[in-house]
């Protein structure tokens, strides 16, 4: 049945998405996609604090509704009204929201119109060319209908890091508590800090054989397992319910470094390892480094590098994209650590569509070790979100001042999350933006304009007297929404010559700014701030998914807007104002 918050999420989001294919009541629909990312986002699991007798309806935009539903679904391992609305809609049906592109919006009006149930169905409208004559389709969309189909059709499931982790952390918690075991790690992808993760790879070291077997025993015996692929003395494979293979490796204590090496990857970075070994006249395995069949090294990561004359290559650098090469000359970078932030400039609270009070987000950040926290609630264009205007805005600073003559250790930072037009003008009028400490402005709509008048919108914007920071560059949801098209170069140039900022936002479905965009910044001397883009006090725990995508772009903590003091911040904020 499900336990993580996961999987409640997506049973909350399948039902908001067959709502509105049914045309069902808006407030509805967003009651269950609100508590999808609440329950998803929650550092800590449901079904734990059920356990604890936690009232459920204690958190943000949870009644008592939908906190029967999460209880339904931790008992029962089932939610009726999902149940209900499967038998009310083609069983198919939910196999079309998954193609990237496809929301429930567009796939209610290729149900309603042309009675598209299934994938093959969608395939044949879309070769026939039925699919452009819809309203709000076109050719164009038409085209991307028809290569997410075979995309989909070539690719095996992939999770968003954020999901795996749950589940990877839950394993290594329930693998820790066998008798004899030294240490469990998670690997692969997943320790390098991928955006998305294929399967799970876990290293266990043992001081005993007899130990190992019972290692792989219970390994195959946990509870969310749904299939055993295939167990071993020292390794095992399985299918978790959710659709995650995990793989299970336990070696000797001695082997740890070179096994660890091994299975956190990637294939190009372990391959040029061991080229560069053979030149040496070494041989690289998971159980160590042998010369001549005599053992080296192997008992840590560092030890391994060092036989074949290189410094310690962190995980999220090992992909073969140069860090060899770096690390022969001894200058790989410091890079960023989650301790190194001092302060977070995207949040939102209840004034929008967060979920929150200032004084809660507030008190919530000085629990995180910030010095400050920006204010970024919604202009007015973006009406979904409850979007502030002139006259909401300008009561807010106040009500921030105020807030501000209290509080001790942080400071609040008057701030506006504006919507960039499509003429590239900005949400709101100078007037109001001249009293905001920071500008952050972000494109919300029109994300199929072609890449020159996407680009000119966003550098028109950016030439504002007033923009500080473009939040979530590249407007991508991860397997939601594809980047809209842009020329990243010529926006961080623009950046340079402005002296402006880029966002890598650290929500789990953006992971916005890419890594090599990242990268990209770094070497044109452009600061990227690293945001949680919280919607509640618990978001702020997705900053550690945004630190691992700025390792992966090799960031150091002096590439990193938000690593400095508030009065080293307004000095940099006010060159741009």
């Amino acid at each position: 049945m499900p336990k993580h918050n996961a999987d409640i999420a997506v049973i909350f989001e399948e039902i908001a998405d067959l709502l509105e294919i049914q045309n069902a009541n808006p407030f509805r629909i967003r009651a269950y996609r609100n508590a999808a990312r609440v329950i998803g986002e929650l550092p800590n699991e449901v079904s734990h604090l059920l356990e604890k007798g936690m009232d459920l309806t204690q958190l943000p935009g949870i009644g008592d509704d939908l906190a029967g539903k999460i209880k339904e679904i931790v008992t029962a391992g089932h939610c009726n009204l999902l149940d209900r609305l499967h038998t009310e809609l083609p069983s198919a049906i939910t196999e079309l929201l998954k193609l990237p592109g496809l929301g429930p919006k567009r796939v209610k009006a290729l149900y309603h119109d042309l009675d598209v149930q299934t994938l093959e169905q969608l395939h044949r409208a879309a070769r026939d060319g039925r699919i452009r004559a819809l309203p709000g389709f076109g050719e164009k969309i038409e085209n991307n209908i028809l290569q997410a189909i075979e995309v989909h059709a070539n690719q095996a499931q992939r999770f968003k890091l954020a999901i795996a982790a749950q589940y990877a952390e839950a394993l290594e918690k329930y693998l820790t508590a066998t008798p004899g075991i030294v240490r469990v790690t998670v690997a692969g992808s997943y320790r390098r800090m991928r955006e998305t993760v294929g399967d799970l790879d876990i290293l266990v070291t043992t001081a005993t054989t007899a130990t190992a077997r019972e290692v792989v025993r219970r390994f195959t015996r946990y509870d969310e397992v749904i299939e055993i692929l295939s167990a071993g003395a020292t390794r095992a494979s399985v299918m978790l319910k959710c659709g995650l293979q995990v793989d299970l490796r336990v070696v000797r204590e001695e082997s740890y470094g070179a096994a660890l090496h091994y299975f956190t990857g990637s294939k190009a970075h372990n391959i040029a390892i061991r080229v560069l070994a053979q030149k040496k006249g070494l041989k690289i395995n998971e159980y160590g480094v042998f010369r001549e069949g005599v053992r080296i090294a192997g008992e840590s990561e560092a030890a391994v590098y060092a036989a074949v004359g290189l410094a310690y290559i962190p995980p999220e650098l090992r992909e073969n994209h140069g860090e060899i090469e770096i690390a022969k000359s001894g200058k790989l970078p410091q890079l960023i650590e989650r301790s190194d932030l001092r302060g977070d400039l995207h949040a939102h609270t209840k004034a929008t569509d967060g979920h929150n009070t200032l004084r809660e987000m507030a008190q919530a950040g000085l629990a995180q070790g910030f010095e400050y926290l920006a204010i970024t609630e919604h202009s007015r264009r973006l009406t979904v979100a409850h979007g502030l205007d002139t006259q909401q805005l300008l009561k807010q600073c106040d009500e921030i001042d105020q807030l501000n003559a209290e509080l001790q250790g942080i400071t609040l930072l008057k701030s506006i999350e504006v919507d960039i037009l499509e003429d590239g003008s900005l949400d709101l009028p100078d007037s109001v933006l001249a009293r905001l400490d920071l500008v952050v402005a972000a494109v919300h709509s029109s994300f199929n304009l072609s890449r020159t008048r996407q680009t000119e919108r966003i550098i028109h914007a950016m030439q504002h007297p007033h923009f500080t920071l473009l939040a979530h560059p590249t407007g991508r949801l991860l397997q939601r929404r594809a980047p809209y098209d842009v020329d990243m170069l010529r926006i961080i140039r623009e950046a340079r010559q402005r002296g402006c900022f880029l966002e890598l936002n650290a929500h789990p479905e953006r992971l916005d700014l890419l890594d090599t965009q990242c990268r990209m910044a770094k070497e044109e001397g452009v600061l990227i701030s690293i945001n949680s883009d919280a919607h509640s006090i618990y978001d702020f725990a997705n900053l550690r998914f945004g630190i691992g995508q700025a390792r992966r772009g090799w960031l150091e903590k002096c590439d990193v807007l938000n690593t400095r003091t508030v009065q080293e911040l307004r000095l940099l904020i006010d060159r741009t104002m």
